[in-house]
């Protein structure tokens, strides 16, 4: 089985984020081979990263924070991930990117693809995950789901955002395939690598 995480990257209150997290995890699911799992930062309240030693620092100890542990123990079972993230000033959420901030070994050699919402409908925020994910050493994925901003809309106003996701079938699609894709070629190469 191929683990793959969606990681609800908002834990602001009345957040629109586990609408798509919930929907693209949902797409998972249907997908043969795929133990798609919800990772919500919400059930990882981690302090903001202040460590002496970064995570990639060789022969680093394991950090004490429990929650940080249990963080980073769900990121090592997973093999591919979806970032779910808003799109704040241009760039994603502090929490998503202190999540990110955390681990490194556990990210390596896997693939990650986005959904993302808000201001020019997250694209920003994607980019930015982009130049993150490759430096912990992950592989960003071109495919990436952009919930239009009516959508998004649509959660605040009360209409109909399921419908919106609906509408969004193809790309989700489009960007499972790669992931996919990506994640068996990743995980076999690392198995050999061992």
């Amino acid at each position: 089985m191929t683990v793959i995480s969606v990681i609800v990257g908002s834990t602001r209150e009345g957040r629109f984020s586990e609408k798509p997290a919930h929907w693209i995890f949902q797409h998972l699911q249907r997908r043969d081979g795929v133990d798609a799992r919800l990772l919500d930062l919400r059930d990882f309240p981690m302090p903001f990263f202040d460590q002496p030693a970064t995570p990639a620092t060789p022969g680093r100890s394991p950090y004490k924070n429990e929650v940080v542990q249990r963080w980073t123990a769900a990121i090592a079972r997973s093999d591919g991930f979806v970032f779910v993230t808003p799109e704040y000033n241009y760039g994603t959420s502090a929490v998503l990117k202190n999540a990110i901030d955390w681990v490194y070994p556990e990210w390596n050699r896997k693939a990650a693809g986005f959904v993302s919402y808000g201001s020019a409908m997250g694209a920003r925020s994607v980019q930015q995950l982009r130049e993150t994910a490759i430096e912990v050493q992950l592989a960003p994925i071109r495919s990436s789901v952009h919930i239009p901003v009516a959508t998004l809309w649509a959660h605040y106003t009360g209409g109909d955002v399921d419908a919106g996701l609906a509408e969004l079938g193809a790309p989700a699609g489009a960007m499972i395939d790669d992931l996919l894709w990506w994640t068996a070629a990743l995980k076999t190469a690392r198995v050999s690598a061992s």
